[in-house]
């Protein structure tokens, strides 16, 4: 069900080995934000370039809150500075709209269709209130290609790499 969602989200035509990058936001960005920065990503990727030659690149925020940029390398590798020059977007972005689109000590779950963030500090205190369990979808931002993105992106709290830092209590965990 989950693969299926993301997979509604994203562009057709792209290499299940497309390179993926993920900047998850310090705050979810209201609707006017988001279509500005859309029309940024759109304005970036449609002029994308490796060494002179055109990326075949998409970028676009996803549940509000997470840039998502992706370029398929089947036709044209992406090279040092087309990736810096991806960066300075992001870069840019932040500036623009005051957020924070590198730091990875937030963790965000998927709960009732929206987009949640938690400081990594908070994340057992929420486990332990019952806020979030071992079946609540935790957005793995560290896949590294479209496919990556499709199956691993969401992953039930339980299977994810922080199941093995937090004391989960005993359940049953959906395999979606």
């Amino acid at each position: 069900m989950i693969i299926e969602e993301v997979q509604d989200l994203l562009p057709a035509g792209f290499s299940d080995q497309s390179r993926v990058w993920i900047y998850q936001s310090s705050r979810a960005f209201i609707e006017k934000e988001q279509n500005e920065i859309n029309e940024q990503l759109e304005q970036f990727y449609v002029q994308w370039t490796a060494h002179g030659a055109p990326v075949k690149g998409w970028a676009k925020i996803l549940f509000g809150q997470f840039i998502v940029v992706m370029a398929d390398e089947t036709d044209v590798a992406v090279s040092g500075c087309s990736t810096d020059a991806s960066v300075r977007v992001i870069k840019s972005i932040e500036r623009q709209y005051s957020v924070n689109l590198f730091d990875r000590l937030n963790i965000t779950f998927l709960r009732k269709g929206k987009a949640e963030m938690l400081p990594l500090g908070q994340v057992q205190y929420a486990i332990d209130q019952g806020f979030i369990d071992a079946g609540t979808y935790l957005f793995n931002n560290v896949v590294y290609t479209r496919k990556e993105l499709l199956e691993n992106w969401l992953v039930p709290l339980g299977k994810s790499w922080l199941a093995q830092k937090v004391n989960l209590p005993q359940q049953n965990i959906s395999s979606n």
